[in-house]
């Protein structure tokens, strides 16, 4: 198969691809030429860079191309339905980055929890504003409510747990044995806004606007701390950077954003947000794992 990489891949996956005998070429390709690139391949491996949208699919179809691989977890860039109905088959890597982004939601936590973003700031700008950022608090006893409770969600919970906090979880979907296995039990959604003291979001984009809006941010704690490493539409940022300016959210983790690159100033660069570029999977353990399983899914092709 011919194959082309636009966002990168990692080498050691690279160099077995090729070792199967597929041609992988390696090339970022802006929106208005991507479709027509594709026609003259038959694997796309994407991440969130490029999106394939009903334009490149239109210009794509009826040619070679077959299928595209998102290098991650979410599918929000690609138009799946669509690509599909005209025979375009679309597989994601679900299982690889699930570590790295439990890691960095928690280090979001305790960043949120200890003013560890806004304080370093600071040191960097000459201050020493001890006392300013020594009314941080710790993690352990409180509670931690996961929105989405799938492979990350799971990996956090349990993280969380290890460190001593209460953890509870909202999930549309309930796996069976789970709450036994984890000791984290499935709450309502109500009942998780109202108990926790974090809440951090691993649900996938959905339909019909936030997850996380004025209406649901109201029924939480007051000091409640958001944390955001799922899609950035999940949380309503208007609503949110209210509720930072008011008090009612102590701070705010965030690795994703409405629009990406992120071009809310307001909210990345308010004082009690913990901010990161969309670095979920970013780590060198997690490239390795993705790679490994973009070699399986295409060894099956």
């Amino acid at each position: 198969m011919r194959i082309l990489v636009t966002d990168g891949m990692d080498k050691g996956a690279i160099e077995k691809v090729r070792a199967m005998g597929h041609e992988l070429v390696e090339q970022f390709y802006e929106p208005d030429e991507l479709g027509k690139a594709l026609r003259d391949f038959d694997v796309a491996i994407i991440r969130s860079k490029t999106k394939l949208r009903a334009k490149q699919i239109d210009e794509a179809k009826g040619s070679r191309f077959k299928c595209v691989i998102r290098a991650g977890v979410g599918l929000d860039n690609i138009d799946v339905q669509y690509a599909k109905d005209n025979g375009i088959e679309v597989k994601n890597t679900p299982k690889s980055p699930s570590e790295s982004v439990a890691e960095l939601a928690m280090a979001h936590m305790f960043s949120c929890a200890r003013y560890i973003s806004i304080a370093g700031h600071s040191m960097r700008e000459g201050k020493w504003e001890k006392k300013a950022y020594g009314k941080g608090i710790e993690l352990t006893g409180k509670t931690l409510g996961i929105v989405g409770f799938g492979r990350i969600g799971q990996k956090l919970g349990k993280m969380a747990k290890a460190i001593g906090m209460n953890v509870i979880a909202f999930d549309i979907f309930h796996i069976p044995g789970i709450e036994e296995e984890l000791g984290i039990p499935y709450v309502e959604m109500d009942e998780l806004l109202a108990k926790s003291d974090f809440i951090s979001v691993h649900a996938p984009a959905v339909d019909g606007g936030a997850l996380i809006n004025a209406e649901r941010i109201a029924k939480m704690k007051d000091g409640v701390v958001i944390i955001n490493t799922s899609r950035g539409t999940n949380v309503d940022e208007a609503a949110l950077l209210d509720a930072l300016n008011s008090g009612k959210v102590r701070a705010a983790g965030l690795d994703v954003y409405a629009d990406e690159p992120a071009t809310n100033v307001a909210l990345y660069s308010h004082p009690m947000v913990s901010c990161t570029p969309h670095i979920g999977s970013a780590t060198v353990e997690a490239q390795g794992r993705i790679g490994e399983e973009l070699v399986e899914i295409i060894s099956k092709m």
